[in-house]
């Protein structure tokens, strides 16, 4: 008998080589792919590389859920690791199982309650600033406003009360640049790892006094693995810059589109007041139970990261041989997933654009069938979920009621596509002082 060649079997795609990146003509490259050749689809990078858009529901679970021991990070977290080094965010294989297995007890529910008590005062913080801004008349740059509050916040509960002594004892926040610079381009990373030796210095001194605190950093410091091996200095200064850069983004975009949003949506806004009313004490620390009722509100926080989802775009690279749908991956091959694809592509998402937190109803369609991944999925799961969605609340739960922010000016703020997804312009607000 004839010898017969097997066929890998590849996704349909254009012939021409594609370039790709992480940027807004990777955006549009990769929508005009998925309108012209369906939900999958295959192409050639320059330089001979293969790589796939996948844009399929099942397909993306497949890839970060079932699969995801068959693909490691892909192409442009180079970027990344020079910036934050071989954290969590980053690394693959053993290292990752290890310091995942290490960190994530410190995100246990009852531990991030015991932040509470940060969260209101870091909210307090923002309350006065808005007041006397409102009083003067005077609009607030709302995306510098959330990110000082996300930046303030996760810095306290990382290192407690050696915030203030140690790191702001000068009055000046040594982490400004990060939440004034979102470059992250070669300079930012300098500045990174200068604050690495005066990390180090804190780190030392902390273990020396050896006394009885709770934060992140006592929990990091105590944290070990099967062996009982804690993190070495370099791991632990990894794992710390990871937890500042990713704690403090990811909420400090998604309220600053909130923000956004809710000064055009007067509805979704009355809505949230009258929750934040009703579920929240009138002063002191709110419990759990207080904002796990505020149900409104966690919906319009998911249709916000469904518009605005933190990172735009993941990338995977096949280290095995594998299957999806009905074709054949390859070892080395690129995986491209788009959450702020997935979440406006209409088959999905019906009106794609519209801002509709009902969509997020306990009993409708996103609960069901979720296409909508803006936290990853499966193992790479962000453990800090739970933790932005709580600071938010209160952040939301605090100020609404208290302020009504308007917009001054009718511009669009535009997308910033970087790594993380954020405003291409910042955004003002004219805050105005609600009737008690």
């Amino acid at each position: 008998m004839p010898d017969t060649e097997s066929v890998t079997r590849r996704p349909p795609g254009p012939d021409e080589p594609v370039a790709l990146g992480i940027d807004p003509e990777t955006l549009a490259t990769l929508t005009g792919l998925r309108d012209r050749y369906g939900d999958m689809v295959s192409m050639t990078k320059p330089g001979g590389r293969e790589a796939w858009f996948v844009n399929d529901p099942a397909e993306v679970r497949r890839i970060l859920v079932r699969r995801h021991a068959k693909y490691h990070k892909g192409p442009g977290f180079e970027r990344v690791k020079m910036l934050l080094g071989n954290g969590l965010i980053v690394s693959d294989g053993d290292v990752w199982r290890r310091s995942r297995t290490m960190i994530q007890p410190a995100f246990k529910v009852q531990n991030v309650h015991r932040l509470m008590s940060v969260m209101v005062d870091c909210t307090a913080h923002r309350e006065r600033e808005w007041r006397r801004a409102a009083e003067a008349g005077e609009p607030i740059n709302i995306t510098s406003q959330t990110s000082d509050f996300a930046l303030e916040l996760i810095l306290r509960c990382i290192f407690g009360s050696d915030y203030e002594t140690e790191l702001a004892a000068d009055g000046d926040n040594p982490f400004d640049f990060l939440s004034k610079d979102s470059t992250r381009d070669l300079g930012v990373v300098m500045k990174v790892r200068e604050l690495r030796q005066r990390l180090l210095a804190l780190i030392a001194a902390r273990r020396a006094r050896d006394e009885d605190t709770f934060d992140f950093l006592s929990m990091y410091l105590q944290a070990t693995d099967k062996q009982g091996t804690p993190f070495s200095d370099d791991e632990l200064l990894d794992e710390l810059m990871t937890l500042i850069v990713a704690g403090f983004e990811t909420s400090a975009n998604t309220l600053n589109w909130v923000w956004y949003l809710l000064a055009g949506h007067a509805d979704v806004e009355r809505r949230m007041i009258e929750e934040a009313r009703a579920c929240l004490p009138d002063d002191g620390v709110p419990t759990p139970e207080h904002t796990t009722a505020m149900t409104w509100t966690q919906q319009v926080l998911e249709e916000t990261l469904r518009l605005y989802p933190p990172v735009w775009l993941y990338t995977r690279r096949s280290i095995a041989d594998d299957e999806l749908e009905d074709y054949d991956v390859e070892p080395g091959t690129d995986i491209y997933l788009s959450p702020y694809i997935l979440h406006r592509t209409e088959r999905h998402w019906p009106d794609p654009g519209r801002f509709d937190p009902e969509r997020f109803a306990a009993d409708g369609t996103a609960r069901k069938e979720r296409p909508y991944f803006p936290f990853s999925l499966g193992p790479r799961r962000c453990l800090g979920e739970y933790f932005s969605f709580l600071e938010m609340k209160i952040h939301l739960g605090r100020l609404l009621p208290a302020f009504h922010l308007r917009r001054v000016s009718a511009e669009d703020p535009g997308l910033e596509l970087g790594i993380n997804l954020r405003s291409a312009r910042d955004i003002f607000l004219q805050p105005e002082l609600r009737q008690a």
